[in-house]
């Protein structure tokens, strides 16, 4: 599938990129950098300019497999990187897929990852066709409880390890 640029209000989803007129690498590298970023994403590696590049590539990739689906939340008047949302484990015949957000730190608090994320839920339902939508976030993430909470998922299952939500398209 070809990228789809989304308008979210006050915030632009585009492709993240690493070329002559938009570099995200370097905030990219900040944003898992970051205590709290690592504190909940600790199973990604993205600690220099080259494993950031690779991060962009593999997001392009996903989306050529019709699997992952990533949008860079940008700025809309400097294009600069504040976050990512995303819709993973795409299955689109049986119409599921897995939401997830990180937010650089100096984006945070504004509302950004929960108007970006809505964004990418409607498009999920509507363009995608998705009928389900599963959301995961550590117990102790508050940021992420909030996130889901003022999005409308609901918990399926809670354990001292993981939250699981769903939204659905009924």
């Amino acid at each position: 599938m070809e990228f789809v640029e989304i308008n979210a209000g006050r915030f632009y989803l585009r492709a993240l990129r690493a070329d002559d007129r938009i570099d995200d690498r370097q905030a990219i590298v900040e944003g898992f950098a970051d205590p709290e970023s690592r504190r909940w994403l600790s199973h990604l590696d993205v600690s220099d300019l080259d494993r950031a590049e690779a991060y962009i590539v593999r997001r392009a990739q996903g989306w050529a497999e019709e699997t992952r689906f990533s949008w860079a939340v940008a700025e809309p008047t400097t294009g600069d990187l504040l976050g990512e949302v995303l819709l993973k484990e795409v299955d689109l015949a049986a119409g599921t897929a897995e939401a997830g957000c990180w937010t650089h730190p100096s984006a945070r608090g504004r509302g950004m990852a929960t108007e970006a994320l809505g964004a990418v839920l409607r498009f999920g339902f509507g363009a995608l066709g998705l009928k389900e939508i599963v959301y995961k976030h550590s117990p102790g993430n508050e940021a992420s409880a909030r996130v889901a909470a003022k999005l409308g998922f609901t918990v399926v299952t809670e354990t001292d390890e993981r939250i699981v939500l769903v939204l659905r398209n009924d």
